[in-house]
């Protein structure tokens, strides 16, 4: 056994307002810790601190002699996820080229980035793009993944870079999270095969049930800093894990209320949405054929499918922002979308919760700011709001246990707590319809909860109707009452059919 790394007590500062304290941490090869707390904790800080990913790594973080952070320490989370998708978004010179496309950093180059070229192993590599189930989108770029097809591809590429002559350190930040059923199985054997006594991983978890059984250490945080730390079994006993687990949130019984005018809002039983024979290809890849959908007035839809079938894509055709919804016939609260009609005046019937949003939001905001912006579809706030606005704003934040958080900036917040904020932002203006593509992306079992009891409440008492997208079984709404499941088409693209078996009640 061989130590990799050593912390020793480190004081991070996250923000001006929270400090990471870890007083002692050692991680020796042949050890696997699961770091588990819940949002906002300090876990992602922690990996980020062990990749060498934060300035003050050099002052607190010691590693062995032949262990080579930049070489040795594999990190895969929804920040680093993000961050790989900005800056291929900053290098896009798709408006220069003759195509009016840039692929960008495609799948195999990312892959293979995380060996120098005198080491590549193309062995190694069709083994990894088999077992992940790759193939198809090997010389596909990287922004035009979805954040499953994204997070096996970063996997993939932390995975090989492994060597047998030297230790690696890879560091999970809840793997399994925005992950198909059939994807979830292929992963937890990919990464099963690496947990060898020769080298050490650190799994971040936000909820019990993602606690890997391959686990042989358990670091419990709370409050940005560490409380509990040995043996899994020895801490899996212990008062604290006890406790921790046992957090449930206060039962929701009204929420904010809404803007009058949103109150009087009828529906005079035509469909809100309505797809006929809608398509959709970039170039010669079909992504969605033959879409024959209605969504009634009463309906709170569940839309289920894998990884990469067109879901965000179809999400998209209809609330505005992609431009391959004109010209078909797809229809909005009963008009033909195209005939008139301002891109803006679609969105201000959309309230939006999505992984395409939360990646464009950047440094600069702060909480209450994001929430505000709700009511202008904006990016950032750049119009004047008044008190109403701001006052709405706050009684969401408050609801979600987050009214101390308004004067934090929006990157300061852990990954989970961001998608709370977007949340807040989606309902300020009471919306007719709520698109949520993923809301539980990051959240951990409290937030979870709330979450979805929020939604069940938004359903009794509002007029809004959700949309709701998740590859977790049993992880939806109670309201939901139609139910579609994207399936493949001979063509190589998806299409919708119903589940007609009771789901669609009044």
């Amino acid at each position: 056994m061989t130590t990799l790394a050593t912390i020793h007590n480190a004081r991070c500062r996250i923000s001006p307002r929270t400090l990471l304290q870890i007083d002692h941490f050692v991680i020796n090869t042949g050890e696997h810790w699961c770091v588990f707390g819940p949002n906002g904790a300090g876990k992602t800080s922690l990996g980020k601190l062990l990749a060498g990913h934060m300035r003050e790594a050099n002052l607190y973080v010691k590693y062995s002699a032949t262990f080579d952070v930049k070489r040795d320490v594999h990190l895969v989370s929804f920040e680093e996820q993000q961050r790989l998708w900005q800056r291929d978004d900053r290098f896009d010179i798709s408006e220069f080229s003759a195509s009016a496309q840039d692929q960008g950093t495609t799948v195999e180059t990312l892959i293979r980035s995380s060996r120098i070229p005198a080491q590549q192993s193309e062995q190694l590599l069709r083994k990894l793009i088999l077992e992940l189930a790759l193939e198809p989108l090997r010389s596909q770029g990287i922004r035009y993944l979805s954040s499953g097809q994204m997070r096996k591809a970063m996997l993939a590429r932390a995975l090989y870079a492994h060597r047998d002559e030297a230790p690696q350190l890879i560091v999970l930040d809840d793997p399994l999270e925005s992950i198909d059923k059939d994807s979830r199985q292929r992963i937890e054997a990919c990464i099963g095969r690496f947990l060898t006594a020769s080298n050490a991983s650190l799994q971040l978890s936000r909820r019990q049930r993602d606690i890997p059984a391959y686990a042989t250490h358990m670091l419990l945080m709370q409050e940005l800093r560490s409380s509990a730390q040995g043996l899994r079994q020895d801490i899996e006993r212990g008062p604290q894990y006890a406790e921790m687990v046992a957090r449930r949130p206060a039962a929701l019984t009204t929420l904010p209320a809404a803007p009058a005018h949103k109150l009087a809002a009828e529906f005079t039983g035509q469909p809100l949405i309505e797809l006929r024979n809608v398509n959709a290809s970039y170039g010669e890849k079909h992504i969605l054929s033959n879409i024959n959908w209605q969504m009634l007035p009463h309906h709170h839809v569940l839309i289920e499918g894998p990884n990469g079938c067109g879901k965000s894509t179809l999400l998209s055709l209809i609330d505005g922002e992609n431009h391959k919804g004109y010209g078909q016939e797809l229809y909005l609260f009963g008009r033909r979308k195209g005939t008139g009609e301002a891109v803006w005046d679609v969105k201000a019937r959309f309230g939006l919760v999505s992984n395409e949003l939360h990646n464009r939001y950047v440094k600069g905001w702060r909480v209450l700011e994001v929430v505000v912006s709700g009511f202008f579809d904006s990016v950032g706030l750049y119009d004047n709001s008044g008190s109403s606005e701001t006052n709405q704003a706050l009684a969401w934040l408050k609801a979600f246990d987050m009214a101390a958080l308004e004067k934090y900036f929006y990157h300061e917040l852990s990954f989970g707590m961001q998608r709370l904020v977007l949340l807040a932002r989606a309902m300020v203006k009471a919306p007719a319809i709520l698109v949520l593509d993923e809301p539980c992306v990051g959240l951990d079992d409290y937030h979870r909860q709330l979450v979805l009891q929020t939604l069940d409440l938004i359903a009794a008492q509002t007029s809004t109707r959700l949309i709701y997208i998740s590859h977790v079984e049993g992880e939806q709404p109670d309201c939901i009452n139609q139910r579609l499941s994207f399936v493949p088409t001979t063509d190589g693209a998806h299409t919708l059919i119903e589940d007609t078996g009771g789901t669609d009640t009044l």
